[in-house]
């Protein structure tokens, strides 16, 4: 347990607030006009990719801001 709070974990938050902002502003602004026409059962399992490839960084992004290390 944590004797004192940490600044890590605010700024990773506000952090991870404005990367996921700014990701979901890309996919919309560039991927979202190219499978616009596309059939909605082809669009399904793009948008699912899309949806959860933001998590794979993530994982070490939680644990640095826990411990301060990446890994």
């Amino acid at each position: 347990m944590r004797e004192s709070p940490t600044w890590r974990i605010p700024i990773g938050i506000i952090g991870l607030c404005i990367a996921l902002g700014a990701y979901a502003l890309a996919v919309a602004r560039w991927v979202g006009p190219l499978v616009t026409d596309l059939h909605a059962l082809v669009q399904l399992p793009i948008y699912i990719l899309l949806g959860v490839v933001w998590l794979l960084p993530l994982r070490r992004f939680l644990i640095w801001m826990e411990t301060g290390r990446w890994g």
